[in-house]
Formats: C-alpha cells, sequence, structure tokens
C-alpha cells in the first residue's frame, strides 16, 4: 500500500488526531483490499514512498512511515526487527502481569525517535518542554496500569492522571495489592502512606507499563521508554547551563547514544569504558559540590574570610568540571574517541636479563623440516663458527616464543600461517623475524580483543611478517614507551594502525600499511616517528597528528621521506587540534598589537576569555577578593596561552586559518600549510595520491 500526504510535515506523524487516524486504518483496509485485486492506490506528493498500517509497532504510534524503496512490496511489516513490542514477567516472588518489553529497542527506533519526534531542533533549556509536548500528544492520560520500579520495591499502581510538564504519572494502588520486596515491611498501610508522601505522583520513568495486547498502550508504554532512557543514559544535570549555541540533539544526543550502543555491541576497548565512567562519576561529583557551594554563596550577606575561601574553591571547581566534561565529549565523539579519549596505560613488566645472562634463540614454525632446519642453521644461527655456541628453544606458535622472552632474544618465525588469538605484549628489547617475505610469514590474530601487538620496550625490532588483525577494538600496533623499529613489514589493519604514544619512538621503513577504518599512524605529542620508504593507503586517513587541550606535553618529532601515502578516504595527513588553542591564540595575537596587559574586569569577560558562567560566585565575593579571583582567572589564561604557545605549531600564513565555532562532531579542513609546521624534522620526497580530501588537513573539534 502507498500512500502520499501533503498536508501533514514529517515530525507531525505521530501527533495525528485520533480520528485522522481512524480515518487512515479504514483508508489502509481499502488499500489492502485493492493491492490484493492488483491495484495500487497512490494519494498526492509522492515525497513520502509509503505509509504502513503496523499493528502494535512504531516509535511513536501504531502507524509507521517508512521511506524504504522495496517497502510497496509488503505491506505488512512485522518482519521488520524492533517493531513489534513483546511482554515479559517481572522476576521475583510476587505474580505480577506481564509488561511490555521495550528496554531492548534498536539505535536506529531511538536515533528517530528523539530526532524526529522529541527533541528534534531543541536547546538543552528547551529538552523538558519538548518531551512534555510529546508526552501529551502520545501518552495515555487515565486507564493503564503499570510496575512502580523502584531499588527496593516493585508494586502494581493504576495511572488515574498524568502531569505532563512534570513528567509524573497521578497514580493509586490497585486492586488486588501486589508487592515485592527483601523488605517485609511495605504492607498495604506502609505503601499508601509512602504514595500520600508523595502526593500520589510519580515520576514516568519508574512506570513499566502492563501488557495489553490490544495495541491501545502501545504508544504510552514506548513514550515511557524513550523518556525512562533519556534520563538514564542520555541526559546530564550539567546539560541545561551549556551554551545553546547548537541544536541538544546534534551535541549531546546523537554522540551518547552512538557510544551507548558502541558498548553494547563491544566496539568500544574496555579500559575505555572504565575510564568514561569514571570521568562521568568525577563530573557529576564536582558538580554537585559546585551547585551547593553556589547556592551557599548566593545567599550571602556579609563579607567573611570564609566566603572568600569558598569563591576561589568555586572557581577551581568550576574549572575541574570543565576538564571532565571535555575529556567526556572527546570519549563520546565517535570521531575523537581513539584519537584523545583514551590513553591506555599499559601493565606489562618486564623480566629483564635472564638469571644466568644467556640469550636465547628462539624458533617459530608450525612443522620443521630436514631442509628448513639446515637453511635455517645455515643463514642464520650459525653464521660465525667461531662465535660462542646460542641456546635454542623451539615453539609451535608466536605468542609463545614472545612470552618466554628475556631482555636481548631473538625470535625467528618461519614461513606459515599462525593463528593467534592473544595479545603480543612486548616489554623487553627483543627482535622478532620473518625468515623469509612478509608475504610467506603471516600471524593472523582472531577473536575479540583489545589490542594486538604492544609494545614497552626499550628497543624491540621487528621485521619481515605481515600481520592480519580481525574483530579488534584498538590498532594493529601500539608503541607505549621506548622505540620500536619496522622494517619491510605489512600491516592489514581493521581499526586504527600503528599507534605512537606519548614518549614513544617509531622507526618504520619498507613497510605496508592498509585497510585501517581510522588513521593508518596515530601520532601524539611527545613522540618521535621516523617514516621512510613506506605505503599507506586505503585508509580513514594517513597520518593522524594529535594536540592535547588540558596536558602540557612537547610537539612532536617527525621525519618523512619517500614514502607514498594514497587512496585514504580522508586527508594524507591531518593535524587535529581543539578549537580552543585557535581562539587563545587569537586573543594571544590582538592583545599584543595593542600592548594592553591580560585583564578580566567582569565576569562576563571571564565568561569570554575562559567560557565559565560564575556570575553568582563573582556577585557574592567582595571587592579584594574580586581583584583575586580576577588575578587567579588571568594568571589560568596566561598559562593556557603558554602552552598554546608550545603546543600550536605556529603555520607560516596564520592569516588564512579561518576561525570555526563548529558543532562536537568537529569539521575537517584542507590546509595546504600544515607540511610547514617545525613538527615536521624532515620531509622529502613523499607522494600523495588520490586521498579523497586532499593531502593535508587540520580536524578542529
Amino acid at each position: 500500500m502507498i500512500f502520499c500526504c501533503t498536508d501533514i510535515p514529517h515530525v507531525a506523524y505521530p501527533f495525528i488526531h485520533r480520528w485522522t487516524l481512524v480515518l487512515l486504518h479504514v483508508l489502509a483496509v481499502v488499500n489492502n483490499a485493492a493491492m490484493n485485486m492488483g491495484v495500487q492506490v497512490s494519494l498526492g506528493d509522492p515525497a513520502f514512498s509509503s505509509l504502513e498500517y503496523v499493528p502494535r509497532s512504531g516509535i511513536a504510534g501504531s502507524y509507521a512511515f517508512f521511506q524504504d524503496e522495496d517497502s510497496c512490496s509488503d505491506c505488512s511489516n512485522q518482519d521488520k526487527p524492533g517493531t513489534r513490542l513483546q511482554s515479559f514477567v517481572p522476576e521475583g516472588t510476587t505474580h505480577f502481569p506481564e509488561v511490555f518489553q521495550t528496554s531492548h529497542l534498536l539505535f536506529y527506533e531511538r536515533f528517530r525517535a528523539y530526532q524526529d519526534y522529541i527533541l528534534a531542533d531543541c536547546k538543552a533549556s528547551e529538552v523538558r518542554e519538548f518531551t512534555a509536548e510529546f508526552l501529551e500528544k502520545v501518552l495515555e492520560s487515565s486507564g493503564w496500569r503499570a510496575v512502580w520500579h523502584t531499588n527496593v520495591f516493585e508494586v502494581l499502581v493504576e495511572v488515574i492522571d498524568v502531569d505532563y510538564a512534570a513528567l509524573k504519572a497521578v497514580v493509586s494502588l490497585a486492586d488486588p495489592y501486589l508487592c515485592d520486596s527483601p523488605v517485609s515491611t511495605f504492607t498495604l498501610e506502609c505503601m499508601q502512606e509512602l504514595l500520600e508522601l508523595k502526593e500520589h505522583r510519580l515520576p514516568l520513568q519508574e512506570l513499566w507499563v502492563v501488557f495489553d495486547d490490544s495495541g491501545v498502550f502501545d504508544q504510552t508504554a514506548l513514550a515511557i521508554e524513550h523518556v525512562r532512557f533519556f534520563y538514564q543514559n542520555i541526559w546530564r544535570s550539567w546539560d541545561e547551563e551549556e551554551e545553546d549555541e547548537y541544536d541538544y540533539f546534534v551535541r549531546c544526543v546523537e554522540p551518547r547514544l552512538r557510544l551507548h550502543y558502541d558498548i553494547l555491541e563491544n566496539r568500544v576497548p574496555s579500559g575505555l569504558i572504565v575510564d568514561y565512567r569514571n570521568l562521568l562519576s568525577q563530573c557529576e561529583e564536582s558538580y554537585r559540590k559546585f551547585l551547593n557551594l553556589r547556592s551557599s554563596l548566593s545567599n550571602c550577606s556579609s563579607d567573611s574570610e570564609q566566603e572568600n575561601i569558598s569563591m576561589v574553591e568555586g572557581l577551581k571547581l568550576y574549572s575541574e568540571i570543565e576538564q571532565l566534561k571535555q575529556k567526556l565529549k572527546l570519549i563520546e565523539n565517535p570521531l575523537l574517541r581513539y584519537v584523545f579519549g583514551y590513553q591506555k596505560n599499559s601493565n606489562i613488566q618486564a623480566k629483564g636479563v635472564r638469571p644466568n645472562g644467556q640469550k636465547v634463540t628462539h624458533v617459530v614454525a608450525s612443522t620443521m623440516m630436514t631442509g628448513l632446519l639446515w637453511s635455517l642453521l645455515r643463514d642464520r644461527l650459525c653464521q660465525e663458527p667461531s662465535k660462542e655456541e646460542i641456546e635454542i628453544q623451539f615453539h609451535g606458535d608466536p605468542l609463545s616464543a614472545i612470552n618466554a622472552c628475556y631482555e636481548g632474544d631473538t625470535v625467528i618465525v618461519c614461513p606459515g600461517h599462525y593463528v593467534v588469538h592473544g595479545t603480543f605484549s612486548i616489554a623487553d628489547s627483543i627482535e622478532l623475524e620473518g625468515y623469509g617475505l612478509p608475504d610467506d610469514i603471516v600471524i593472523e590474530k582472531r577473536g575479540k580483543g583489545d589490542t594486538f601487538v604492544d609494545c614497552t620496550g626499550t628497543d624491540i625490532k621487528i621485521s619481515s611478517i605481515k600481520f592480519v588483525q580481525h574483530d579488534a577494538v584498538e590498532g594493529i600496533l601500539i608503541i607505549h614507551h621506548g622505540k620500536t623499529t619496522l622494517e619491510n613489514c605489512v600491516l592489514q589493519c581493521e581499526t586504527t594502525g600503528v599507534t605512537v604514544r606519548t614518549s614513544a619512538e617509531l622507526l618504520m621503513k619498507n613497510s605496508d600499511l592498509y585497510g585501517a577504518k581510522g588513521a593508518g599512524i596515530e601520532i601524539y605529542p611527545g613522540s618521535k616517528c621516523t617514516l621512510s620508504d613506506n605505503g599507506i593507503h586505503h585508509c580513514k586517513e594517513g597520518i593522524l597528528i594529535k594536540d592535547f587541550l588540558d596536558e602540557h606535553y612537547d610537539i612532536p618529532k617527525i621525519s618523512m621521506v619517500n614514502n607514498v601515502i594514497h587512496n585514504n578516504e580522508g586527508y594524507g595527513v591531518v593535524l587535529v587540534k581543539p578549537t580552543i588553542f585557535s581562539d587563545l591564540q587569537e586573543n594571544v595575537q590582538d592583545e599584543t598589537e595593542e600592548n594592553n596587559a591580560l585583564k578580566i574586569q567582569t565576569s562576563e569577560e571571564a565568561s569570554a576569555a575562559e567560557r565559565v558562567e560564575l556570575d553568582e560566585l563573582i556577585q557574592c565575593a567582595t571587592g579584594k577578593m574580586e581583584l583575586y579571583a580576577r588575578s587567579d582567572l588571568s594568571e589560568q589564561v596566561e598559562d593556557n596561552c603558554e602552552i598554546v604557545n608550545e603546543l600550536v605549531a605556529a603555520s607560516t600564513q596564520k592569516g588564512q586559518m579561518k576561525k570555526k565555532r563548529l558543532s562536537e562532531l568537529g569539521i575537517t579542513q584542507a590546509d595546504d600549510n600544515l607540511m610547514s609546521q617545525e613538527m615536521f624534522v624532515s620531509i622529502v620526497g613523499n607522494q600523495f595520491k588520490w586521498n579523497g580530501k586532499g593531502s593535508f588537513g587540520t580536524f578542529l573539534f
């Protein structure tokens, strides 16, 4: 069946009046009959290819609108995943009625609900208003039952009214009285008293709608699920105080929603998940302290030393909150998640020199033939007859050989295809080399895991091996500390390629890297990277170079000689840095020209310089503390400017750089002057071909 509606705007679909739905139902029945006779009905503008009647389905109603090209081939949508509501029985000793199962909605269902029906382009300050309007259109105001679920009990209630603005339902205890709790004190009288204390008004997100197969309350169950999920997983208590430069959905809802489902589907490293949750807890705790402090200061009526101290403490708390919020946004942003958000501290412990002082050569071979052994002895093991004898250990797989290594050992991998399921953790200075051509020595990782090769040794050398990565969460090779030399290797990546962390060094030559869904090579501040005669291709970006916002590191030192960087989706080389650096740089440049000292005279100027809003704190401070606090803020800005001067290398043509106010998803712009920055020690003979967006770019976030 195909309907094309000209008079109903897209976002108004879930809000169609009941009589309109009845009319559409009648039309659907007529149209189904027409289709059975080979007749196709089409009304109005063909902008929407189909309107399907879906019993007990849809995100905000029983009618779902689809724009699929093939939707006309089947007027039933019951086979589509996630569109039919199921039921389940709450766990516990009490036999509750079945409730709607709404917690397993797919990403696209929640995405479409928040984008098209609930939030649209609202600002953070308008979220509650938009949510109330949505609920008023789709929520049944009375006549349905629900299980009131808390951390200590569950009780069956009946909804008699809904306060949409407060996002609460007016309820009474259902008959018969059903309650389940590990505490036996929740009797009928106690529960009635509790409801009276709450004025019989309960938050909607604490209610689970009792199942009804008639479909009348499907919209109600779905609407409450969207509210519940939003306030549990998306909303942050500080969102309302953030600037409303961009619509709330794009800034916050979409990236947080994607992160939630990436975590559910095991696409985020376990360490990054822990980091994110810890940061979230820290930010919530700091924000709670800040609100309490701000409330106490706003009520102050006299000058005291304690109030002045609280003023400074509030400034420090706000600065801490801003830093935590920035780190959270980096992890929430799918484009920056692996660029800035995760600095894994490897716990690999080096073994050091073997107790007897000897060095061992480990030979890896799935099968050892006499010809191979003879060649190996001639070429690698017995090159100098006069040299003292060496100990040789044989292994069937490369992982066991690396785990058996001590400082100074050598691992020789014979031709073969080796499948490993663990991580190569190399903490000592060893040599890992393939005996033959890289395509003949393939080490393939299978099974989900965070990393493939972790390097923390002082001087590690890897040569003539092909690494193949599958089902990865992190990059194929991560250098945490020390120097790693990669020569004549092939890296078939899946996520990020090679990551060079702060204080680490990479020497990569005559190697081929391809297939990374992120960057082929990620270079962190304070690292050293020398690339010679390599091919980096068919990645999201060729080389990604990062700056940090809140930590002081030296700029990386990069040498690139005779590399071919081609066929990458984005740029060949990209410099990633925060927008605030550019803003602060411009502020410093303007004030230098005017020869004015950096001064903050009002709370508005402080907000412009540090993007903080401390009106309440400033008003409560005395004149003397105002000067002190402003001096403190001034020093913070000056310190940030010093960091900017050290981290952000000056381009030869700064005037061509445009100041951009960007959404949290960021914008990448071409920068032909990128290679002139001082972080590049040597740039000779490189070729950049057929990269999707160009050779060089700058990514501002």
